[in-house]
């Protein structure tokens, strides 16, 4: 018999770059070498997109990032992070502790966060929701009053908004929501159903005449619906908040009015000024953007998530926080491997830039209403703000068991303060609801007192006939 010979492979030679380096991604928390906050080392084969999912861990669990360097030369990801929790403590729960480290160590190998890992991110990515009911995502021209017309008309076409979250920025809105069958309380999976949805919702975007399908750069693009494995599904790596701004970023946002020279002025006064450049290292063949403003939380996500959905690749970072201020200098190139080569291009990453760190900051009062859940619940809270006055410019609404959780931000329609003694008097006239009311500028919640009481409408008797007929729908939590 004739000897047939093969080459040999080595069944171990797939692990060689583990057993060379180590594990492919090592994940170390140290808690001892800072005083004041916890420090988080990932080291890591490097992959498009590694640094934006581990932000996004961390930013899924409300933490806070204070510092950090970041490098990915020669395919190696090596990143350190200074982190606090919401009350600017150090990481000291070892759930948390066990959490990021399961979290993103799942990251690299792009498989799904276990059950455990997922226990302990907040309400903005839950990927549960995708067996249980139909995402919705819309994106348009935006209005006084568009997010109540869109709460009415899905509650016209019986369907129940189990969670919903908005964002309006430069007169555009994209919205992600979660619906279900009022009766069955099942996902919408019936493709006439969902059509008819679509169809009635882009009618109601189009209202202003200004048309949400179409091809031009400039224009609206078409709404969507759809059912499953899209929004923070397994996989997927796109959680609620990433989508809300790649919808902005496709509805060209970006593009909307410039900032008057009086409210610059303004914010520089306040502290808000923001300041983003890009100019070109030619010796290493980077575009270094520079990035300050205002501080706050999710800043990093924002900024990340902005260049890596543009198709940009970070290699370098270093961020830094310090008197209220942020200061981030990323060193990128495109996708392709090239630096920013026009003005045009740097100008475009600028605009992009500064809208997403804009569309988080609202100006306005925040209210957060919990009330007993119910079919067109949401339409109503909405319908009476809109019919007195009030714009939404974001939206967070959830439900837990059978409460309801809704927490807006709210602005006059017509350019002047919120009316702090209308809020008092909703408050009053709803009863049981449990009403939190915060503003933004005191960022401390309100106990409304009568020297605020500034009528500039005459709401409280307009208000109570209104509200009367579903107030008894309302429980109180505690």
């Amino acid at each position: 018999m004739k000897n047939v010979c093969a080459p040999y492979f080595d069944p171990d030679f797939d692990n060689l770059t583990e057993r060379i380096f180590g594990p492919t991604c090592r994940v170390c928390i140290d808690n001892e070498s800072m005083e004041d906050c916890t420090v988080v080392m990932v080291d890591s084969v490097n992959k498009q997109g590694l640094l934006l999912e581990v932000v996004q861990v961390m930013t899924d669990l409300n933490l806070v990032i204070s510092k950090s360097y970041i490098s990915s030369d020669a395919k190696w990801f090596m990143d350190v992070f200074h982190v606090q929790d919401e009350q600017g403590k150090k990481l000291r729960d070892q759930n948390v502790i066990n959490c990021i480290q399961q979290a993103i160590g799942s990251t690299r190998e792009s498989t799904p966060r276990s059950p455990k890992a997922r226990a302990y991110t907040n309400n903005v990515s839950r990927p549960d929701h995708l067996s249980e009911h139909t995402a919705i995502e819309m994106s348009g021209t935006d209005r006084p009053g568009l997010f109540s017309e869109i709460s009415a008309a899905l509650a016209d076409l019986h369907c129940n908004i189990v969670e919903a979250h908005a964002w309006s920025h430069n007169a555009c809105l994209a919205c992600v929501a979660y619906i279900s069958d009022q009766s069955s309380h099942a996902p919408i999976e019936d493709p006439r159903r969902l059509a008819s949805i679509e169809d009635h919702l882009t009618t109601l975007l189009r209202a202003d005449m200004v048309p949400s399908i179409s091809t031009g750069p400039s224009q609206i693009k078409s709404q969507e619906v759809k059912t499953g494995g899209l929004l923070g599904g397994e996989g997927t790596g796109t959680n609620v908040e990433r989508r809300l701004h790649q919808l902005m970023l496709s509805v060209r946002d970006f593009d909307g009015p410039r900032m008057s020279s009086s409210a610059m002025n303004s914010n520089e006064r306040s502290g808000t000024k923001m300041a983003v450049s890009i100019e070109n290292c030619d010796q290493k063949g980077y575009s270094i953007v520079s990035i300050e403003c205002k501080d706050r939380p999710r800043l990093m996500f924002d900024t990340v998530c902005t260049l890596t959905d543009m198709q940009y690749v970070i290699f370098h970072a270093s961020v830094v926080s310090h008197g209220g201020r942020a200061f981030q200098e990323y060193f990128i190139r495109h996708d392709d491997g090239y630096p920013l080569s026009t003005e045009s291009e740097k100008e475009r990453v600028i605009k992009c830039l500064e809208a997403a760190i804009e569309r988080r900051v609202c100006e306005g009062v925040w209210l957060k209403l919990c009330a007993e859940n119910r079919v067109g619940l949401l339409s109503d809270i909405t319908r009476v703000l809109r019919e007195n006055g009030l714009a939404v410019v974001r939206a967070d609404i959830a439900t837990k068991g059978k409460e309801a959780v809704n927490a807006f931000y709210v602005r006059d329609v017509s350019g002047n303060e919120v009316d702090m003694g209308f809020l008092k008097s909703m408050k009053k006239e709803m009863g049981l609801i449990d009403l939190e009311v915060k503003n933004d500028d005191t960022t401390t919640r309100t106990n409304i007192s009568s020297h605020d009481q500034r009528h500039r409408f005459s709401f409280g008797d307009l208000l109570k006939s209104q509200l009367e007929r579903f107030s008894h729908n309302f429980i109180a939590t505690k």
